[in-house]
Formats: structure tokens, sequence, C-alpha cells
């Protein structure tokens, strides 16, 4: 199933495009991050398409100022560090009683130096995948209420740094390096796609991982310039080395979206999307070429999927399908 459907779109593609004669008057969608960068874009997009969007923001303020305008968007409050804060949330949506339609896990953080949250986590493992899953357990019963949910994991290419570290996933051991950390976050956003659409395709709620591309947004924060310009990315003057290859944020949300709404999509599930189509997999030798598309096959097994998912439910204590 992890290959190219032909879809119609491309790299290029605009979330405009991906939405254009999709009506999703009475659907309410969630987006984490949902106030800056491709989160943004993500956000006017659904909103403008008739959703009701509700943007979760560790700064409701900032978020406020952001989509200020917007019709329809709900700001709430939300730290994905926090696991109080995450259950608070959740409890917050089910107590009004609403069906939930589209999850879109957007926020995260890359490179971060380390940093130990909630039970002495590491940071990006816990924001970027924990956080969400929690999330997105809690949220279970809102999801499986709608009409054909999907809930839309962002990853990245990232991914193809490295899979889970089973012994040690909050580098204890004292070697951490920030980007073996990222990829292992971003590798669990794709084997917690696959799993939660295993567990859910059954009620109906479909889950899709997806790498949105290079885009010019605040996730370089934790990167100074000078590192930026020895990776190759920048050059010295501040300027972007391969602006060919980056997107607007409205490209880059495009393919969540498709993943979120696009009736191509119907009756599939557990995939990790690219350029607005289904990625097809990366070779060894292309790993860490970024010109090269494709997913690595350590992201998609589903015994590591299945076997993260029983990992993630130990550490945060929740889990919708645990059975007795």
């Amino acid at each position: 199933m992890q290959k190219k459907i032909d879809s119609g779109f491309g790299r290029n593609t605009t979330a405009a495009e991906v939405l254009a004669g999709i009506d999703l008057t009475g659907r309410v969608a969630i987006v984490t991050g949902g106030y800056s960068g491709i989160g943004l874009a993500t956000t006017r997009a659904l909103a403008d398409a008739g959703a009701h969007v509700v943007v979760p923001a560790r700064r409701p303020q900032l978020a406020g100022q952001a989509l200020a305008g917007l019709p329809d968007v709900e700001i709430d409050e939300l730290d994905l560090a926090d696991l109080n804060s995450v259950a608070g949330l959740a409890d917050r949506f089910l107590a009004s009683g609403r069906e939930l339609d589209i999850l879109i896990n957007a926020a995260g953080i890359m490179a971060a130096p380390l940093q130990r949250v909630g039970k002495g986590w590491e940071s990006q493992f816990a924001v970027n995948h924990l956080g969400h899953f929690a999330l997105t357990n809690r949220l279970w019963p809102a999801l499986r209420a709608g009409s054909g949910a999907r809930v839309v994991a962002f990853s990245s290419l990232g991914h193809r740094f490295g899979g889970i570290r089973w012994e040690d996933p909050h580098f204890d051991s004292g070697d951490y390096d920030k980007w073996i950390a990222y990829g292992q976050a971003k590798t669990a956003n794709v084997l917690f796609a696959v799993h939660l659409d295993a567990l859910g395709a059954s009620s109906g709620v479909r889950a899709f991982a997806l790498q949105p591309g290079t885009i010019d947004t605040g996730l370089v924060r934790h990167l100074e310039q000078s590192e930026m310009v020895a990776l190759g990315w920048m050059n010295s003057d501040g300027t972007w080395a391969h602006p060919e290859t980056m997107k607007t944020p409205e490209q880059g949300a495009a393919t969540g979206l498709w993943a979120a709404t696009s009736p191509q999509l119907d009756g599939r599930g557990g995939l990790y999307l690219e350029d607005v189509d289904v990625a097809g997999i990366v070779g060894p030798d292309d790993l860490l070429d970024a010109q090269v598309a494709g997913l690595a096959t350590w992201a998609v097994d589903p015994q590591d999927a299945a076997r993260l998912w029983d990992l993630s439910a130990e550490l945060t204590g929740v889990n919708a399908f645990e059975t007795d």
C-alpha cells in the first residue's frame, strides 16, 4: 500500500487547490500548532472551507493575534509537554458533547538541546510524540463518534535519521544527540499513525502520517545561523542556500489537508504521505539524501508500531484501546 496513487497533485500544490470543491460546513477540526507556519495555513484553509477549527495553543494570547479575523476559529490552551494540560484540553472538548471529524497533530519542536519534561522524558520525544499520543487517546470518544474521522500526524524527512531507541528512548545514558532524538520522534509519529489506523479502522477512524516539505518556519529556532550554514541550508549572508527546494506555508499545508479530507484516501489508512500523494519506500543508500523522496522501512514496521504504542501507553498512562 505504501506506493504512489497518482493523486494528480504534487509538491507545488497549495492548500486551496487541495480543498477546492470540498465543503467542510458542520465539521469540527482540532489543529495543534495551528497558529503559526504550516499550522496557521492549515487552520486558515479549514476555516475557509467551512470547518469549525479548535486551535490549542501554549500561548493563547499569541494565537489570538495570529488568528484574528478568521471565521469560526476557537482557541484553547495546551502544553504538549504537560499531561495535565493535555487531559484538561481533552476533557473540555469532550464536555462540549461535540464529535471530532479531523485531528491534525502539527505542533512540534526540532533539534532542541537536551531538556527533561514530564516524568523526565526527553523533550522532542515527549512533545512531538507522547503529548499527541495522549491527546489522541483522550479524544478517542469524540473521534469514534465522528463520521469517518481522520487523524493526521506531522512527521518529517528527519524520520530517516533513525528508528526508536528501545533500550534508552530518553537518552538517560548521556549520549544525547539532538538530530538522533529528532529522528526518533519523527519515526514515532509515523509508527503512531500505523498502529492507530490498525486499531481505529473498524470504528471508521483512519490515520495518516506525512512529510510536509521544507518550509521557512519557526521550527529552526533552536539552530544557530552558523550551524545552518555548515549544514548547507543557508548562505553566510542569512539567505537560504536552496530556495527552489522550499515550499510556501500554503504548499506545506497541502499534504496534511489532503490526508484529512480527500476522498482519494477513502478506505485507506496507516500510510505515510509526501507531496500530496502516498510516498514510496526509500532505499538504504538514499536515506540521507534530502532530494530523494520516500519512507524508511523502520517507520512502517507493524510490530514496532504496536511495540511503540504499548510503550507510549505505559509512559503516559493513557490507552483508549486497553482491554481488561
